[in-house]
This record gives C-alpha cells, structure tokens and sequence, in this order.
C-alpha cells in the first residue's frame, strides 16, 4: 500500500502550485532538530556526539516555526535527539498544525507515557516511532535492554488515546529478508501501525558503529527478496511505489537532496541530513548557494552507497506526480 490519501492529496496541490510558480527547487518536508541530545545511544546514531554546550541546547519555539514558515514545506519531520525531552515540543507542534502542517513527531518512545498528555490528536498529526526491528534485534540497536518492550507498550497507549502512529525501521547488513519481513509483518499486522516507513542504513559519519552499512547491490537483494511475491501490497508502507522499485532496483533515481532539508540548531545543514559541509542561516542561502549536482551516487563518493528516503523519497514522488500511469499505480497500493 502506498502514502496515505490525506498526504498524497496535500503534496499533489502543492506540486501544482511550485508548477505553476515555476519554481524549480523546493522542500517537500523539512527535517526539523530542535535538539541533538538524547536519552538512547544508538549504534547507528551520533547525534549526542555533538559537543556538550550544544547538547544542553533547546531552540525556541519561534526560531523552528519560522524556520519552517521560510522553508514553504507542507509537511515537518521532528527529530533529534529525542523531542521529547524539549520542554516546548508540544507547542511546537501545535503551532505547526495551526499553520496546517502535516507534522511527524520522531520518537524513541521511552518517554511518550509520561509526556502523551501534553499532545492532542489532530488529523494532521502521528508519532513517528523508532522500530528497527523485533525485540533482539531492536535493543542491540539502541544498546539498551527493554526499550523494544518500552516503544510497544507506548504505541499501545498512543493509540488507545486515538493518535496515529507510524514507524520508522532502518536496516543494515546483518539485516536478512526474513528479519525485514517478520518486523514489517508484525508492525502491520500485530502493532496496527498506521504507516510503516524503511530505509536502508546509510553510513552517518559520527554514528558509532560504521560496519554495518548496506551497499546499493546490498540493498537492492536484501529488499527484492524481501519484497518477493507481492507482499509489500499488503504492508501499509508510507512510501511511492516508485521508491519501493527503486529499493528492489527495478528503476534508478537521481539524487533531490534539496527537497528534504535538515533544519537544526546549527542552521541549514548543506547539503542534505546525512553529509555535513556546514550550514548556513536562511532556507534562501541553502537552496541558492548549494551545488546540487554535485552530489548523489556517481558524483560524490560519499554518497556512492546511499538510497536513503531523505534523498530518493522526493525523486520518486517528483516522478509520481509527473507521471499519469505512475500517479494511478500509487493510487492502487500496487
């Protein structure tokens, strides 16, 4: 199954209107940090490496709504570190959703029982809840014993209180079709996850653990089997089904880096989430004084190895929507 409808409907409006401006670059979604620091250490995560004043740095509810007003994005992303421990998230994300965003709040979930009731649910609104895998799996990712327990139990009560809840899983190469299979089965199918996002590890500079990266001839095999018979129709995936060819590798896409930009207390990260070559101030700096073309697979070798959604998402949308045959195939959930 493809991106739920509300979202579909939202991003096609306002790709025709980006059309009809003729604007040629613009954000689909906005990566939003208002924080580095974190309560987890995650093998796959460096973000809590950032020097000590900075992780003890919350940024005002004024500089990341207006980063977001700058940007023109329809939909925001929430990260971190963990949001939840930003003493105004809340209002953050309230702000947001008056502006009529679509607002995806990311979560390690240890902490969603004691702060669900800061948070109201709104149509525009879902956690976006870390879930790399089953219990095992899972707890070695995140380096702590429990937190699978943790995030489920959390889940539940999210849901009991009527929020949506989506996922976030990312795999790497001790990842097995079956182990993709089995945590999407069970997201779907036990969970009732509303919408389930994958993505396959990409090599994230100061994460601790840099051995366990997917190549592209690695990913394409591990999600082509993973795939096999039809079964990704039956997961509730918050993906195009062009990115979900482009993981099994039956299309290539170029890198659109510059329609995901990262926004965080350090400014405008250039040139995309994953590749730190400094930031600048405004949205405007970004996407003026940026060489996009010089980056994506073949053209940076830094980039030689990824397929991340941050990169490849907007290209497979951007495709989607530019494509009549495209637009009724993800229509259908095929």
């Amino acid at each position: 199954m493809a991106m739920p409808l509300r979202q579909s409907v939202r991003l096609g409006t306002y790709l025709l209107k980006q059309k009809i401006k003729r604007v040629e670059k613009f954000p689909l979604l906005v990566e939003l940090e208002p924080l580095f620091a974190c309560n987890l250490k995650c093998a796959g995560c460096g973000k809590i490496e950032q020097p000590a004043h900075l992780l003890k740095q919350r940024m005002p509810v004024e500089q990341a709504v207006g980063a977001i007003v700058e940007s023109g994005a329809p939909m925001v992303s929430i990260a971190g570190g963990e949001p939840l421990m930003h003493k105004e998230i809340d209002v953050i994300v309230r702000r947001l959703l008056d502006l009529g965003k679509i607002v995806f709040l990311c979560t390690n979930a240890v902490l969603l029982p004691k702060h669900l009731h800061r948070f109201t649910p709104h149509k525009n609104f879902a956690w976006m809840v870390h879930i790399d895998g089953l219990r095992e799996r899972h707890d070695r990712s995140v380096s702590k014993e429990g937190v699978f327990d943790q995030a489920v139990a959390a889940i539940r009560m999210a849901q009991a209180a009527g929020f949506r809840v989506n996922t976030n899983t990312t795999f790497f190469d001790t990842d097995t079709p079956q182990d993709v299979i089995d945590v999407l089965d069970y997201l779907n199918d036990d969970l009732g996850i509303d919408n389930m996002q994958i993505s396959p590890g990409f090599a994230y500079e100061k994460a601790p653990d840099q051995e366990h990266w997917l190549g592209v001839e690695q990913t394409r095999e591990l999600f082509r089997k993973a795939f096999d018979g039809g079964r990704r129709r039956k997961w509730r995936l918050n993906h195009s089904p062009v990115f979900l060819d482009f993981l099994e590798g039956k299309v290539d896409l170029s890198c659109t880096a510059w329609a995901i930009p990262s926004y965080s207390l350090l400014g405008w990260q250039k040139p995309c989430y994953l590749l730190d070559d400094g930031y600048v101030k405004t949205y405007k700096e970004l996407i003026e004084d940026t060489d996009w073309d010089a980056f994506g697979r073949g053209k940076d070798e830094r980039c030689a190895n990824c397929m991340a959604h941050c990169g490849y998402e907007p290209s497979a949308v951007l495709a989607t929507m530019g494509s009549l045959r495209e637009s009724l195939r993800a229509a259908s959930g095929a």
